[in-house]
């Protein structure tokens, strides 16, 4: 009977340990959950109400802050152009088969696979333009961007409203661009964007470019362009559609990209 006791005993006791570690556990578990949400709630109620419905009408931006690289492929004339970016840092390496464009962390450089000269957009803006137009909406969550009402866009009878995005000063290689997010009033994905050009010589700085959205592929809870169509413009409206950004091979992943892939190979030169 005293062994029976003891065995009784020792067996509670030990159920009661089991019960308080998982209850800890758990409790731990929920503390963090609620830390996290606290975190992404008071992240977004710096943005504007119709912002934040359009980060999540693009499956939030909790999921996008959480992920680590993006990687996407184009079909260009001289073959496949494949763009990887490290989303904390923005390093970036746009790799293709006569030409790579990176960035390192501080400057962009350049390398000829070739003997054929680079002709494309100057390095310096180009390691990230595409980027920029492809990672809407999430990118306007950087840091130093000032929120704004725009007048909304009329098109073939439809009217998109409109955010104005403007930079602080210092922010980016052209804190003068203006940028306009226009998005569908019913369900607050984006349509449309509008932009200015500072950093092509010869062109209008205040004049309103156009690039068409609402062709969408869901990537790992995020919808990202399956394509952007760019338009003519005149009068800050868009005119007729342009042949359209096709994107393929799309990757968005936790995991950081390998760091030397960024690092300036012995045969590329720097821009400056």
């Amino acid at each position: 009977m005293k062994h029976l006791f003891y065995t009784l005993s020792l067996g509670l006791l030990l159920f009661s340990c089991k019960t308080e570690t998982k209850k800890e556990t758990t409790t731990v578990a929920e503390e963090m959950t609620k830390s996290e949400t606290k975190k992404v709630v008071k992240e977004t109620k710096k943005y504007p109400e119709n912002l934040v419905k359009i980060f999540d009408a693009h499956g939030g931006l909790d999921v996008w802050k959480s992920m680590r690289t993006l990687e996407y492929t184009e079909e260009k004339p001289d073959g496949k152009l494949v763009t990887t970016t490290d989303l904390y840092n923005r390093k970036a390496l746009l790799d293709s088969p006569k030409h790579a464009i990176g960035f390192d962390g501080d400057k962009p450089w350049l390398l000829n696979k070739t003997d054929e000269e680079y002709k494309g957009y100057d390095p310096k803006f180009g390691y990230n333009l595409m980027f920029y137009f492809y990672a809407m909406p999430f990118i306007l969550s950087d840091d130093g961007i000032t929120f704004s009402e725009a007048e909304a866009l009329t098109f073939k009878g439809v009217t998109y409203p409109g955010i104005k995005i403007s930079y602080d000063s210092g922010v980016g290689a052209t804190p003068e661009d203006i940028y306009i997010l226009y998005y569908n009033a019913e369900t607050y994905t984006m349509e449309w964007l509008g932009y200015t050009v500072n950093f092509v010589p010869g062109i209008d700085t205040k004049e309103l470019h156009f690039r068409r959205y609402g062709d969408w592929q869901e990537v790992n809870g995020l919808l990202l362009p399956n394509t952007i169509t760019g338009y003519g413009f005149k009068n800050d409206q868009p005119t007729t559609p342009k042949k359209p950004n096709v994107f393929t091979d799309v990757k968005l992943s936790k995991t950081a990209p390998d760091a030397a892939m960024f690092v300036k190979p012995e045969k590329a030169k720097f821009v400056d």
